[in-house]
């Protein structure tokens, strides 16, 4: 597997549709300035940097998407919360991959 498919996935994105649709946890990993910017509907702002400190918002959570500008924070965020124990967790990529699924 190459250096990019473990950092972002590697065929998580043809099932986003129906993962979004079936109510998962929409993370917007970018700073607050960029989110204020434009984001995703129904989604939260963690930026990364903060992110270990806010792991308990991600307990009981079916499905987790995390999602930034390119999809390199978002690998980060995803290697961090699945340090962490967190198995569900899909790197959705750019926030404007991810809105094109949300209504």
């Amino acid at each position: 597997m190459s250096f990019l498919q473990r950092l972002f996935g590697s065929s998580q994105k043809a099932g986003l549709a129906e993962i979004i649709s079936q109510g998962a946890f929409l993370v917007d990993v970018r700073s607050a300035q960029e989110f204020a910017c434009g984001h995703v509907k129904g989604s939260v702002n963690i930026p990364l940097q903060i992110l270990p400190s806010q792991l308990s918002k991600f307990k009981n959570k079916k499905n987790i998407i995390v999602f930034c500008l390119s999809g390199m924070r978002s690998g980060q965020a995803k290697k961090i919360l699945e340090q962490n124990g967190f198995t569900n967790v899909i790197n959705g990529g750019t926030w404007t991959q991810v809105n094109q699924f949300v209504s």
